[in-house]
This record gives C-alpha cells, structure tokens and sequence, in this order.
C-alpha cells in the first residue's frame, strides 16, 4: 500500500466528510499479514456482525475455517457451491423451516447462483484492515464504507464523476458480504471498476446499525476517486451545506 496515498485519503476524507467511518480495505493473500486469525466457526456466524471489530480498529484474517455460513463461504469463494436445497432456503418449499423467502421460486435461486462466477484468490487468508491502519505490505483489492444516507450521497456522486455512463454504480442482488466483497473484487479483477451500493439483504441488516447502508469500491476506481476529490462537487457550497449536517 502506498502510505503517502493512505494518509492523503484520509486528510481528505477529514476534509470533506468530517468525522465519518473510515472504509474497511480487503484483499486475499497467502498470509495473515499481522492481521489475527479468526479462529474455526462454532455454529452459525455472519462475517457482517464480525467486522464490527475491523471497523473500531482491529485487523482480522478470516481462513475458509474461519467463515461460519455456507452462503458466506461460497460467496467468499472459499467453497465451489451451495449445500443442497439451499434454493428452497432462500425462496421456500421442500420441508426446510426456516425460509428467508427473498425469491419468488426456487428456479428463480438456481439461475442466480449461475451468476457467481468462481474467482481467482491469491491465497486463502481474507484480510481486512480499517483504512488508517494500512501498511506498506497491505495490497488491497477493494474498500467498503458503512455510512449514512448522506456519506453514500457524497460516496456515489464521486463515483460517478469521471463517467459518462448511467451504471457507474451498481447494486446487485445478493447476500450482504457479496455486497462487501465479492461483487467489488469481482469489479477489481474483471477490470469494470464500477462501485457497489449493499447491505440490503435483511438478514446481514440485522448486524448493523439501522441508518447504514454500504458503499463497496475496488481498489483501483478508488484511487482515482482520491485522485479527483479536490476537483468535484465536494468543492462547493452544496456540499459545504452538505458536510454542516453530517
């Protein structure tokens, strides 16, 4: 990670956000990187409720072990599928008794999950550490912000700034860590660059504050986004209103 361009970012963000959340940055890697290692999942968890830590200031590294639910671990590509009957699970039928309902059809299910496309990882460790604490041997492949109505108004207007097209932010159906993390690095590896709004799926809502919603960017659409801070919108007077009610 390029320290000069972390500190920069954050003076900015300062600047013109005051004091809301730093973003999260993720990547995968064949080490822990000084991040702990989350122990072997006991029952259920939800990596959303988990990176509670990472975002007051810990450093986490999840290992396939670590992820303690099958939609999380597929999704995080740490598994090469859903476990049987997950389709009914996620609309509702075949006797599974607790159904999220979020489809219509089980049909409807199997055609999303052709949509996941397995994607390469530079190891098996996921790591995620809160912006500020970045070091030189951190190479990030996205960040994600957790914020409020008016953060992500800020957020998705910088996104958008240096595009001509109508999509340069996207919102996908999916679980809530496909919002975090795999549609954003599938946007860094693909090379589309387009940012992601989430946390829509209320089961991961239930992990967080009810006003947040999230604000996922690969790494390299995010270094332009810094890039370009001092000559958008944020200069002026709107959103010099913007930032006295935040």
């Amino acid at each position: 990670m390029d320290i000069v361009k972390r500190d920069q970012f954050i003076s900015l963000w300062k600047k013109y956000f005051n004091d809301a959340e730093l973003p999260v940055a993720f990547y995968y890697s064949k080490e822990n990187n000084n991040a702990m290692i989350m122990k072997k999942a006991v029952g259920h968890t939800c990596i959303i409720a988990q990176l509670g830590r990472v975002r007051r200031g810990e450093s986490l590294c999840f290992l396939p072990e670590s992820v303690g639910c099958g939609g999380g671990k597929f999704y995080l590509g740490f598994s090469k599928g859903m476990r049987e009957g997950f389709e009914y699970f996620l609309s509702h039928g075949e006797n599974e008794p607790h159904c999220e309902r979020y489809k219509r059809t089980s049909e409807q299910v199997n055609a999303f999950l052709k949509t996941i496309h397995e994607l390469p990882r530079k190891g098996d460790c996921l790591v995620f550490k809160r912006w500020d604490h970045l070091t030189e041997q951190d190479e990030p492949e996205a960040v994600f912000f957790f914020a409020p109505a008016d953060v992500i108004s800020g957020l998705f207007t910088l996104a958008g700034f240096n595009s001509s097209k109508p999509d340069a932010v996207i919102s996908p159906f999916g679980a809530g860590c496909t919002s975090i993390v795999y549609y954003p690095y599938r946007e860094q590896v693909e090379g589309t660059k387009r940012a992601v709004l989430g946390m829509f799926d209320p089961s991961a809502r239930l992990c967080t504050d009810s006003n947040l919603l999230s604000f996922a960017i690969p790494i390299s659409k995010f270094m332009e986004m810094i890039d370009q801070m001092e000559e958008s919108f944020l200069i002026t007077n709107t959103w010099k209103m913007m930032k006295k009610r935040m």
